[in-house]
């Protein structure tokens, strides 16, 4: 029997943790989500990123890529 962790079927992350899997800090993560260049959620107080997110972002759609300077 194949058992399946609540990790592995997780369909969306706190922004921290999409920050650690982008190898990025955690305030440029923010940045990110606020500037609408990192698509997330809200559900109820918290932020969420969809794991399909990371992957735009990553493959670089239009505007992912641009970092601010300074971050």
């Amino acid at each position: 029997m194949i058992r399946h962790t609540v990790e592995a079927v997780r369909r969306a992350i706190s922004v921290e943790e999409a920050a650690i899997q982008l190898g990025i800090g955690r305030s440029l993560a923010y940045e990110l989500v606020r500037g609408g260049r990192l698509r997330s959620v809200r559900a109820g107080n918290r932020i969420l990123v969809p794991s399909s997110a990371l992957e735009e972002f990553l493959a670089g759609r239009p505007g992912d890529m641009e970092i601010p300077a300074g971050s």
